[in-house]
């Protein structure tokens, strides 16, 4: 045999441990992939088909092609939803991580106690999507809330901030808002990585506290605030918990606070229309598609990076 031949034996041998750690490998790997494929691309090629098709729960489905995407265009509710949808996208998000990045700035300056005031800042952003916080966003709002109570020592008479239609979005844009801190820990950590020299070298040259931030801070954290932007705005797009339990289910008053997925969630289990729900659910992956595409078609116009 010639020394070619030997050695693409030796190659197509693989020696007995190298089995077994891929053995060992593929048993590790075995409940993430029954997870990614029994909970998660099996249930969206289900519902995939189910965009296509009449059903109810109850009933076996029934192919109708493309008449729920087209059913879309005249559903006046589904466009109200995404007014709705988009107002709370485009203005919490930005005032989220405009809280953010201003107490992370705080934050680098070296206060005294920083790891508890970023553990306290930080814990709003695991209970803020939670039903307990929704409640008591309820109580706070609510005609009695404490917000009115704080605003009659002052002597302004309050409203019920939640059941008046002109301002009931506007609370669940507070309360997503007051959810900064896991974006505030991310900036945090990015200007730790920001050299100090260079604000040294600013100041030898005069700059001033707001010269070395737009020259310096927000140019180099601008890959940090990618990164955050793409993330918060898909949170934002999926946000549920807080107005079902906040309007009750209903979107109320007057549908103002009637997220997309709210009324997806009506659509599906309230009238069990199971098929248009889904199609409305591929339609909301769409969306969240385009803006994460545009953000990153964006991005190198405006995020610097050192190399």
């Amino acid at each position: 045999m010639s020394a070619l031949g030997e050695l693409g034996s030796l190659r197509q041998k693989k020696p007995a441990g190298q089995k077994k750690d891929n053995l060992a490998a593929y048993l590790f790997l075995a409940p993430w992939l029954l997870g990614l494929f029994l909970i998660t691309i099996g249930p969206m090629l289900a519902s995939l088909y189910l965009s296509f098709t009449d059903y109810n729960l109850i009933q076996a489905p029934q192919w109708i092609g493309f008449e729920n995407f087209t059913r879309m265009l005249s559903d006046e509710r589904l466009h109200n939803s995404l007014r709705v949808t988009f107002t709370y996208v485009f203005v919490s998000v930005p005032l989220q991580l405009g809280v953010a990045l201003l107490l992370a700035v705080v934050l680098d300056r070296g206060v005294r106690g920083m790891a508890f005031y970023r553990s306290v800042f930080y814990l709003p952003s695991l209970l803020g999507s939670s039903v307990a916080i929704a409640i008591l966003w309820r109580q706070v709002f609510g005609t009695e809330g404490l917000l009115n109570q704080v605003l009659a020592l002052i002597g302004v008479e309050g409203k019920g901030w939640i059941s008046d239609p002109s301002t009931a979005l506007g609370t669940l844009v507070v309360l997503n808002v007051w959810t900064f801190g896991s974006p505030m820990v991310i900036f945090l950590a990015g200007l730790r990585q920001i050299p100090a020299m260079y604000y040294e070298a600013a100041s030898v040259d005069g700059a001033g506290v707001l010269g070395r931030f737009f020259r310096i801070t927000l140019p180099l954290l601008t890959p940090i605030i990618f990164f955050n932007l793409v993330l918060q705005i898909i949170h934002a797009f999926q946000s549920f918990t807080q107005a079902f339990v906040v309007s009750g289910g209903t979107g109320g008053p007057s549908d103002s606070t009637m997220f997309f997925t709210l009324y997806l969630y009506d659509r599906g289990f309230g009238n069990f229309d199971m098929g248009y729900a889904s199609a409305m659910a591929w339609f909301l992956l769409v969306i969240i598609g385009a803006f994460t595409a545009a953000n990153f078609f964006a991005s190198k116009y405006w995020v610097f990076y050192d190399d």
